[in-house]
């Protein structure tokens, strides 16, 4: 009760909900808010999935999307969730409209273990829990949400930074748990951990950066192909697939 009342606390709050209108202008914003994932961290050739999507949505002309990389290495849920509003409110120049779409991926950072592999997890399950559906719930209130999963991470590779290890099972259980927050609150959620473990060991390891944690450029590649051929995002965005999913 002490730590729901803490974190209720700490939670921002909208100044008011935004009225969604589904008839919306071409060309549309888009914010993408979260962690290493959405920086594009391990990818010195293409910048990362968001920014190789920006990069396309360029080359449209006049018509093309506006993309708003606003990930932050390091960050968990209660990062992101301080941030949400602010940096929505902040991303819509295009005739002074917010943005029309949030794509959000955190939970990973949430997931790691501190000082040991059976170490305090950092972001306790039922803390991430509570924050996840307010983030979400939060987010709703502003525009269509997105949500993009975490990728697997090499365990033989662990510690991350001298200090923090990331493992297969805590993974699972902090996925499951974002999984659980977007089903409830009908929010889309690309699975890329379940996705990229169906495909062996050596097709997800070999699109891992040497550290283990972060996607190389092969993987942010392959994230984006994913996110493209995604009907959740098809639908908001009106575009078609790149390639087919090597």
């Amino acid at each position: 009760a002490v730590i729901k009342q803490s974190l209720r606390m700490e939670m921002p709050t909208l100044s008011r909900p935004l009225p969604h209108n589904p008839a919306r202008a071409t060309p549309l914003r888009c914010v993408a808010l979260g962690d290493s994932l959405i920086y594009g961290y391990g990818d010195p050739e293409g910048g990362g999935w968001v920014e190789r999507l920006r990069r396309q949505w360029m080359h449209c002309g006049d018509e093309g999307h506006v993309m708003y990389n606003l990930g932050v290495r390091g960050d968990g849920v209660q990062q992101v969730l301080q941030r949400l509003e602010g940096e929505f409110r902040c991303r819509g120049e295009l005739r002074h409209r917010v943005p029309d779409c949030v794509i959000l991926s955190v939970g990973v950072n949430d997931s790691c273990r501190v000082g040991r592999a059976q170490g305090r997890l950092l972001t306790p399950p039922e803390q991430f829990q509570q924050m996840m559906g307010e983030l979400l719930h939060q987010a709703q209130q502003l525009c269509p949400v997105l949500f993009v999963g975490m990728v697997p991470v090499v365990e033989a590779a662990m510690p991350f930074a001298q200090c923090l290890y990331y493992g297969h099972a805590d993974q699972q259980q902090y996925n499951d748990a974002i999984r659980q927050a977007c089903l409830a609150r009908n929010v889309p959620h690309l699975n890329l951990l379940e996705a990229w473990l169906s495909r062996g060991d050596d097709w997800w390891r070999s699109r891992l950066s040497s550290d283990g944690l972060h996607p190389n450029a092969a993987g942010y590649s392959a994230i984006l192909q994913e996110v493209l051929a995604w009907q959740a995002f098809t639908e908001i965005f009106k575009t078609d697939s790149l390639v087919e999913l090597s």
